[in-house]
């Protein structure tokens, strides 16, 4: 398991590239990490449905150095996939780790408070 929950190399990169415009980035992806989550809880059940929110929640995780929330969200899409393995523990387990780097992200905005 992936033990790393945010990469700062990434945040740095992104507050490089996206300059003024990276706290709204952060803003974005917290606002809509936090309706994933809840469309991950709504569809416990359905493996078609919560391989798809994965698949995008994936996405959204690395490209913000979420990495063990990537990773996370990587298995289940895998195992949605193939209907294998305890989907509704991995939903739990993504939404615990969500709960980790949220703050984290949250602290990472206030810096750029005005």
């Amino acid at each position: 398991m992936v033990d790393v929950h945010l990469d700062p190399v990434v945040l740095s990169g992104l507050q490089e590239v996206m300059e003024s415009e990276y706290p709204k980035l952060l803003d974005t992806f917290l606002d809509d990490s936090q309706k994933r989550i809840e469309a991950l809880r709504q569809s416990r059940g359905d493996a078609k449905a919560l391989g798809r929110i994965a698949h995008s929640f994936k996405g959204s995780s690395g490209n913000l150095g979420a990495v063990r929330l990537a990773h996370l969200c990587q298995r289940l899409e895998a195992e949605s996939a193939e209907a294998a393995g305890d989907l509704e523990a991995l939903v739990d387990q993504i939404d615990l780790e969500f709960a980790l780097v949220k703050p984290l992200y949250e602290s990472e905005r206030q810096r750029f408070q005005m």
